[in-house]
């Protein structure tokens, strides 16, 4: 009860200490976007994104390094538990593009970074909307990879919810791997039914060995949901020994 009231203190000065430095962020960048200096902008969305955490304290740790190729395209998939989620990727990935709700959009500051990083927002699921979508994803699908959270929203209980099955669209339409990733701890660090952030938790991220697109495509779609979701949980936090040493960002 001590630490819930004094997370809730330091937790109003932060975001505002986090928007001003988003803000300042957005300022630097935009001239680069307009210049379409791609390559600049994905190094300081990785720089933002990385010391987001310093400023909330917290060391991000990174397990799983060597089973990204920057050099491969994938569709990543991770479970999905905070508005930090897609920060604690694009500190390690910044050349992914993003698929995910709407709503994010609206969120100040981080909006614009969001954009800088080819966000596609999930919208109404429409026929029309839809299909666009789909054709957005595949179109960005060619040039990178693409992250997507299959739960569709973040989890209110720390449970991973079952996945949708919107990713095997575009996995089906195109030469291309899927990346596991596991988060853990960012449901505690600021979950979307809590206010103030937990100043004490531990996060770890888990880069999954990628599943080859040969090993999948033959299967059902369930089979596929099934497959990608056992490999997420097998390293959330329910069952994940830190075993092995984490490499800090």
């Amino acid at each position: 009860m001590i630490f819930s009231s004094i997370y809730i203190l330091l937790t109003i000065p932060v975001f505002g200490l986090l928007y001003i430095y988003t803000a300042i962020g957005v300022l630097i960048v935009i001239p680069m976007t307009w210049l379409h200096l791609k390559r600049p902008v994905q190094f300081m969305t990785q720089v933002w994104a990385k010391s987001v955490f310093l400023v909330m304290g917290k060391n991000l740790r990174i397990h799983g390094k060597e089973n990204l190729d920057k050099k491969e395209k994938y569709i990543l998939l991770a479970n999905h538990a905070s508005l930090f989620d897609i920060i604690a990727i694009e500190s390690f990935y910044p050349e992914i593009s993003w698929f995910g709700h709407e709503r994010l959009l609206k969120v100040p500051i981080f909006s614009r970074f969001l954009k800088l990083t080819d966000y596609i927002p999930y919208k109404e699921p429409t026929i029309r909307n839809t299909r666009h979508m789909l054709e957005q994803l595949v179109e960005k699908a060619k040039d990178q990879s693409v992250a997507i959270f299959p739960e569709g929203t973040r989890t209110l209980n720390g449970k991973i919810n079952p996945f949708y099955r919107g990713f095997i669209y575009l996995f089906r339409s195109r030469e291309i791997g899927i990346l596991p990733v596991t988060l853990n701890g960012f449901y505690d660090l600021k979950p979307k039914n809590r206010f103030y952030i937990n100043f004490g938790c531990k996060l770890d991220v888990i880069i999954h060995k990628p599943i080859p697109r040969e090993e999948l495509i033959n299967k059902s779609d369930e089979d596929i949901i099934d497959t990608v979701k056992t490999v997420i949980e097998s390293a959330y936090i329910e069952n994940y020994v830190q075993q092995n040493s984490l490499v800090s960002i």
